[in-house]
């Protein structure tokens, strides 16, 4: 699907939960688990992908 994968800034080295998200296809952005990179991932279309990034960074889904 991609080649190019960026790790989250909020993933920290100590905990093993981290999201890296492909870049490189420009109709869709395919999020994948970086302890598992040959696993599956999942492909958000563009629109929906700035939409949630959107609501993560205006608190929508703060607990």
């Amino acid at each position: 699907m991609t080649e190019v994968w960026i790790k989250s800034t909020h993933s920290g080295a100590s905990n093993g939960d981290c999201v890296e998200v492909g870049v490189g296809v420009p109709s869709v952005v395919p999020a994948r688990d970086s302890k598992d990179p040959n696993g599956p991932a999942l492909a958000f279309e563009s629109s929906a992908w700035r939409a949630f990034v959107a609501g993560v960074k205006g608190g929508d889904f703060d607990a």
